[in-house]
């Protein structure tokens, strides 16, 4: 009997070491999730009272976490999206006017007129440079960057999907550059387009925070979340507050908790960058404009972690990474989690293409290995955009160990021993 009193007693001190001796907090991620994904941010759409009330509350997370404004004396980093109505389109080709179903122009300004004299950057779109309809949208991404106001011949190969690229200007940043795409079998020796619009501004913030690297203090190591949702919307069974609890407040809380985390430790060589990005929900805008404030070279990698609340598919101590075949960052994760238990998969939806659906992307087009973790049920899941995504649903002990092994399976990255290779398309 004093032999197995003894037995459990020791076995109940290694439980009690066990719980102390992990950084992550299931009560912690408990009080910042119940903030959240609460009836008071009324689903935190972008430009609503709701999502600034969750960008005030992150920011006072990185703060007293100790971590610092990214630039500034602000962890909010401000900017607008203009989303245009046109009221007026016009264009001549080679001195006859021009069919405007064949025009898309792309531009912040109320009264907009140009022509081959300005000094426009001739870009092409041909089979040549995207040999499959998948591929116009990464061309054009890359091709667009800013670098000034540019004239954009589209193929007639592309007719049936000329239309599409109106998405280029449904909703543009304060700062964009001009852009007229015009459908055309060659480059027009002469052309004019005139076009006028009326412009709706919505103000959006990110709220990103660093903890200083050391030796390797210029390269840079992002963790990130969207704190945005879907809002307030149809009602179900009575409840119109879409609260997003999974997603992606987990990701959110998910993100602070791996702040606090680094934070303590006082040992990160790189420079490690906490994003929680607004508007993912209705268009990536936060992510894009975020990457746009940074040099994509001197990221190293970028932990984008979207809906990691409950089991995934292979049950508890698992999740999973989206584009894990695009570089080594999902076989840096496991070779650092040998002996955890706990296991990352690949990307078990890959016809859902996840890689390219999330706050990833944008980095990941600039070869950053940029990738998602995330543990959701995809195929099943139950709460995905409805009413019912509430932190009830979710289980935050499985929450509080996935936290845990990314912070485990990062430190190589943190430190600069492990160095991801880029992504390439």
């Amino acid at each position: 009997m004093t032999k197995l009193f003894l037995s459990a007693a020791l076995l109940l001190s290694l439980n009690v070491h066990a719980q102390k001796a992990s950084s992550v907090s299931s009560t912690e991620a408990t009080r910042i999730i119940n903030f959240l994904a609460s009836d008071e941010l009324a689903g935190r759409y972008p430009g609503t009272p709701g999502i600034d009330k969750a960008a005030d509350f992150i920011a006072a997370e990185f703060k007293k976490a100790g971590l610092k404004p990214l630039s500034g004396d602000s962890y909010l980093q401000s900017f607008s999206v203009l989303q245009p109505r046109l009221t007026l389109l016009k264009a001549e080709v080679n001195g006859q006017d021009y069919d405007t179903k064949k025009v898309i122009v792309v531009t912040t300004r109320k009264e907009f007129k140009a022509n081959e004299k300005d000094n426009y950057r001739l870009v092409r779109l041909t089979r040549a440079e995207a040999p499959t309809n998948q591929q116009i949208q990464s061309f054009l991404r890359k091709a667009l960057q800013p670098k000034g106001p540019a004239l954009v011949v589209v193929d007639t190969a592309f007719a049936s999907i000329f239309p599409r690229l109106t998405y280029l200007k449904r909703a543009l940043f304060q700062d964009a550059h001009d852009v007229v795409l015009l459908l055309a079998p060659e480059v027009p020796a002469a052309w004019t387009v005139k076009a006028e619009h009326t412009f709706t501004e919505t103000r959006m913030a990110n709220v990103v925070g660093i903890l200083p690297g050391k030796a390797q203090a210029a390269e840079q190591v992002i963790f990130s979340g969207h704190y945005d949702h879907v809002g307030i919307g149809k009602p179900v069974e009575g409840d119109s507050i879409y609260n997003g609890a999974n997603d992606d407040a987990s990701g959110i809380t998910s993100m602070i908790l791996l702040a606090q985390h680094y934070a303590k430790q006082k040992n990160n060589a790189r420079t490690l960058v906490f994003a929680a990005f607004t508007a993912e929900e209705s268009g990536g805008f936060g992510a894009t404009w975020f990457s746009q404030q940074l040099d994509p070279e001197k990221v190293v990698a970028m932990f984008n972690i979207e809906m990691v609340g409950t089991e995934s598919k292979w049950g508890k101590a698992s999740a999973f990474i989206t584009g894990v075949e695009k570089s080594s960052f999902g076989t840096i994760l496991q070779n650092n989690l040998k002996g955890t238990g706990f296991n990352f998969y690949p990307d078990p939806y890959p016809e859902q293409n996840l890689f390219y659906r999330s706050d990833n992307a944008t980095l990941a087009r600039l070869g950053v290995p940029a990738h998602t973790i995330s543990t959701s049920k995809m195929d099943v899941e139950p709460h995905y955009h409805k009413p019912s995504d509430e932190v009830k649903t979710l289980d935050m002990e499985n929450l509080a160990k996935v936290t845990e092994a990314i912070a485990k399976s990062a430190a190589g990255i943190g430190s600069g021993k492990d160095t991801p290779t880029r992504v390439t398309e």
